[in-house]
Formats: structure tokens, C-alpha cells, sequence
């Protein structure tokens, strides 16, 4: 069937072409892939701040998701394109397969161009790409990734249990943070679970943040043993929710807050208020109502976004002893919403 003729439009000044805008992405309620476009146009001043600086591993549906009984295939890309416009911001990683260069979402274009790419899912790592000093085998403009500035804990229901007992662990997770310093926020992850997020200071390595993260899922299992578990083996999480605490490794990513999800309907990584969490009827939003809500209230998450650097983890660490922890001790030494045009 016949998509309609491609279209080249003015995004903040970059050109971009958008293709087979009525091509049907979510079956289940029609959401055509200029929908989906015209999403991420209109998030755009909210998500891109926890975009800025990270690079951006995108999960492609480039024929949409498909249905229950007839699902399509998606697959992960880090590599950016040959063929992507040379306007978007690129960073190169290094891993033992060799280095790849990643997109950098620093504009509304950008994020317009992955959608039409059929980059539903954005999903980034929990630290930002920082500048490396020239040296004798450096280049000046080189860059590399720097300590997390965010903490994060996947909370992930197992069979027969769901989005009430995220909530109760969510409740939890926090009551361990707050007397650190840390204020998590929620995220409705838009697939199964929640997610966590808590602001750092930048002086703690990944490594150090994961072990602190072990920690508190750990203390939590041990006291709720019926209903948290810390240990990632799937055959033991029936009925209880899993504190994923290893997404603070350094090498993994998260999807990013108000990225969509490929599940069968437009389903969002969104960010939720605590009050929000306390609703009996608790569910994942869909597209619409995330903008719906951005509309009547601020971001929830720019209470990580911009967050004060005053060292949280540094003091909590000081404090601990390595008789009185689970897990290894990490070092002591710890290193306005603006209205978007639709594109259509």
C-alpha cells in the first residue's frame, strides 16, 4: 500500500525528510509513524535535557510493531548511519569490539530524524560524555564518559505481581534514600515495571554506584524477603519484584524518561509524581496522556535533571563500615516547558 510521497520540513532550521508518514506503527490503535514523529516533536523541551551528552542506543520497529498474534522483529543500533545528516551530534565510544559512534539527541531535529528512522525505544547509559584534555596522544576535541550523575534501580515485577507492588518496593527504596540525600523520582517504565532515578554529584565512578546500589536492594531483600529479590536469576523472582540494581554499570543503558516503547500500544517511559504512584489505579500512559499531563504540571524529573552537586553518597559512604555491608566497599575516595510545533 501506497505511504504518500516524502516530505522535507523545517525543524528549528534543519532540514529533515520524513517518509511514509501513514505508515501504521501501533496496529492496535492506528498510531501512524507521523504520529510518532509528531510525538517526539512535541516532547522534545522536556526529554531532551535527559538526553543532553549521553550517547543514544535506539531500538528500530522500521515496520511497526506489529500486532499480538503477528508481532515484528526490532533490533538495537549504536552505530550511527553513514547516511545521517551531518547536523547531528556525534561522540565515539570505546568498546572491546572496537569504537562506535553514537547520535547525541541536542535538538528537537534530531529527535524528529530518529523517529523517522523507526527509533521507537531511546535508551542511554547513566552518564554523560565529558571533554578530555589535549595531550601528547589526545586529540583537544576529544571526549570520554564521565562519572554517573544519576542513579537508577529497575524495579521489575515477576509472574503475579505488578505495578501496585513496584510501587510498595518504590516506597521502600526510598525510605533507604532519603536519609542519604538522595530524592528518587518514578518513572512508569511503559512496558512491565518502574525505574528510580536519583541525582549524583558526578564523583562517583559507575563501579562505586553499582556497589551502593547492591546494597540498598540487598538490605531491602532481607527484610521483604516475600516480596524483593536482588539476585537477577529469573527462576526465582516468581511473585516478587526484583530490585535491578546492575543498570548503574557503566557498559549498560536504560530507556530514557519519555522515550516511547515498542510493546503493542504507544506506551511511555514516564516520569510520575509520588502522589501519582499512590493512585490505586496506578497504570502505564500511553502517548497522549503523557502530553496531556506535561500540559497541566512540570516535569517530575527535572528534580534529577538539575539537582545540586552536594556529594549525597560521599557522606552516606563515610559513614558505613565494610563488617556492617553485604557488599564490597566502593573506594572513600569519590572521585520550563516550552510549546513544540507539530511536524506532520
Amino acid at each position: 500500500m501506497a505511504q504518500g510521497p516524502a516530505q522535507v520540513v523545517d525543524v528549528d532550521g534543519r532540514r529533515v525528510r520524513l517518509t511514509s508518514l501513514d505508515k501504521v506503527m501501533y496496529p492496535e490503535t492506528g498510531m501512524t509513524k507521523g504520529e510518532v514523529i509528531a510525538y517526539y516533536a512535541e516532547i522534545a523541551p522536556v526529554m531532551l535535557p535527559h538526553l543532553a551528552g549521553r550517547p543514544i542506543t535506539r531500538k528500530r520497529w522500521v515496520n511497526g510493531v506489529g500486532t499480538p498474534r503477528h508481532p515484528l522483529d526490532a533490533f538495537f543500533e549504536k552505530h550511527l548511519e553513514e547516511h545521517a545528516p551531518d547536523w547531528i551530534h556525534r561522540e565515539v565510544q570505546h568498546h572491546s569490539d572496537g569504537d562506535k559512534t553514537y547520535p547525541v539527541a541536542d535538538s528537537r531535529a534530531t529527535l524528529v530524524w530518529l523517529a523517522q528512522m523507526g527509533a521507537l525505544e531511546l535508551h542511554v547509559p547513566q552518564w554523560r560524555f565529558e571533554r578530555v584534555a589535549a595531550g601528547a596522544t589526545s586529540r583537544a576535541d576529544a571526549a570520554g564518559p564521565a562519572n554517573p550523575d544519576r542513579m537508577v534501580f529497575d524495579l521489575d515485577p515477576g509472574e503475579g505481581v505488578g505495578l501496585p507492588e513496584c510501587a510498595e518496593v518504590a516506597r521502600l527504596v526510598r525510605g533507604l534514600l532519603d536519609p542519604i540525600g538522595l530524592e528518587p523520582v518514578p518513572v512508569t517504565s511503559g512496558s512491565k515495571g518502574l525505574h528510580l532515578y536519583a541525582a549524583l554529584d558526578g564523583r562517583q565512578s559507575s563501579d562505586q554506584v553499582s556497589a551502593v546500589a547492591h546494597e540498598v536492594a540487598r538490605a531491602l531483600e532481607a527484610d521483604h524477603p516475600d516480596l524483593i529479590v536482588s539476585s537477577m536469576r529469573k527462576s526465582i523472582r516468581g511473585g516478587r519484584v526484583l530490585i535491578d540494581w546492575s543498570q548503574n554499570n557503566g557498559r549498560k543503558t536504560t530507556i530514557a524518561p519519555y522515550s516511547l516503547r515498542g510493546r503493542f500500544r504507544p506506551t511511555v517511559a514516564a516520569p510520575r509524581t509520588w502522589a501519582e504512584l499512590d493512585d490505586p489505579g496506578l497504570r502505564h500512559l500511553e502517548a497522549g496522556e503523557v502530553l496531556a499531563k506535561l500540559a497541566e504540571r512540570a516535569d517530575p524529573m527535572l528534580a534529577v535533571t538539575h539537582a545540586s552537586a552536594d556529594g549525597p553518597l560521599r557522606t552516606y559512604l563515610s559513614m558505613r563500615s565494610a563488617d556492617a555491608t553485604p557488599e564490597p566497599m566502593p573506594d572513600s575516595t569519590w572521585g520550563s516547558r516550552t510549546t513544540a510545533t507539530r511536524v506532520s
